[in-house]
């Protein structure tokens, strides 16, 4: 596991809380949509703080879905943490850092990136795995290129806009956190 991007995952984490002078996040309480990183319930939210996944999710499948080796940078952000959405803004813009509620969520997003993965090879391009969205209105997104490492601007069906960053350590440690009410997506 890329220990860099746990620390600076942990930190943005922990800014956001102390940002909030709360010890837990909240968001609405579904009781068909439970987590192990919960920590109790006030009215009808649920309160929440990042729990390490032990073990951590494992990508295995994937490659074998996408005949390729996933990126380290790709296992380890979603391997850190079992969370709610993280606010947060960066140079750019505002960034949605999309987390792992629970195993069922993991088991979504595979499904997710198989299907983002053959839109992307019907289109001839690179392999890249998304992360985060952008402002709420929008339907760019940021991902990571699965050989590169690269984080990347992109639009669905179209080729990625731009490079927005070198590695995805990088990118999560130029973040702020923002003070809006984290979700799950």
């Amino acid at each position: 596991m890329n220990l860099e991007i746990n620390t600076v995952l942990a930190n943005l984490f922990q800014a956001a809380l102390d940002k909030s002078g709360q010890d837990a996040f909240r968001t609405h309480f579904d009781p068909d949509w439970r987590s192990d990183c919960e920590v109790g319930q006030q009215e009808s939210d649920t309160l929440w703080r990042p729990l390490a996944q032990q073990p951590p999710v494992d990508f295995s499948g994937l490659a074998n879905a996408v005949d390729a080796p996933i990126h380290p940078d790709i296992s380890a952000y979603y391997g850190c943490f079992w969370a709610g959405t993280l606010e947060s803004s960066s140079q750019e813009g505002h960034v949605s850092l999309i987390q792992l509620w629970n195993r069922e969520d993991f088991d979504r997003l595979i499904g997710n990136l198989v299907g983002h993965f053959m839109a992307k090879k019907r289109s001839r391009q690179p392999f890249t795995v998304f992360f985060a969205n952008t402002e709420p209105d929008s339907e760019l997104f940021l991902s990571i290129d699965n050989e590169s490492g690269q984080v990347l601007l992109e639009e669905p069906a179209k080729p990625p806009l731009r490079v927005v960053e070198k590695d995805l350590a990088s990118f999560l440690g130029r973040l702020s956190p923002v003070l809006t009410e984290a979700g799950i997506y």
